[in-house]
């Protein structure tokens, strides 16, 4: 799975590949288990083989606002902490049980000293995550909560069903309730 992943950038070597998928660990979480918290430095990224995660952030009243979810084949990381050094500002928690493949920075900082595939990829996965908020602003800002829903289960159809109602209204914005009615409205 994870050759695969890396070989879809079309930036590495079939050698390449081999030689540095061997450094990444294998790590299993069980459901509701963490991979990065709020306030603490995300020092490593992981691949997702299996498992859903959710990204949330606390607001002021102590409520968990989920903005994002990953799922098998996605990379996973608090990013932002990863690459300023500085304490997390989200959360990363299993919603199912999971098992990764993780690298830590020191790793990824000397395979990109060491090589310009690297460094293209880490540029690559750079503009990926700018894209990806963006979107997801766009997404709050223009769409309705049905639109964010139906691309949610067009994305992910095989997963919607795992994810806790409260995660998914929270990630839409809406209420349970309204959730369930939009649930009742929509067959797929």
């Amino acid at each position: 799975m994870i050759e695969d992943y890396f070989r879809s950038f079309n930036i590495f070597k079939e050698e390449e590949i081999r030689g540095f998928v061997p450094l990444f660990e294998v790590r299993k979480l069980s459901k509701n288990d963490f991979f990065a918290n709020e306030g603490e430095k995300c020092n490593e990224v992981a691949f997702i083989k299996s498992g859903i995660f959710r990204s949330y952030y606390s607001t002021s009243e102590g409520n968990d606002i989920t903005y994002c979810f990953r799922f098998p084949n996605d990379m996973l990381a608090s990013y932002s902490s990863f690459i300023t050094g500085n304490p997390s500002l989200e959360t990363l928690q299993a919603i199912s049980p999971a098992e990764l493949l993780v690298i830590g920075k020191e790793t990824i900082e000397k395979l990109s000293d060491n090589s310009y595939h690297w460094t293209m990829f880490l540029k690559i996965i750079a503009e990926q995550n700018y894209i990806e908020l963006e979107k997801r602003i766009f997404q709050l800002q223009k769409e309705t909560a049905i639109q964010r829903y139906t691309a949610l289960v067009e994305n992910q159809p095989e997963f919607i069903q795992q994810i806790p109602l409260q995660y998914l209204a929270s990630y839409l914005n809406i209420t349970q309730r309204h959730l369930s009615r939009i649930r009742k409205e929509i067959t797929f």
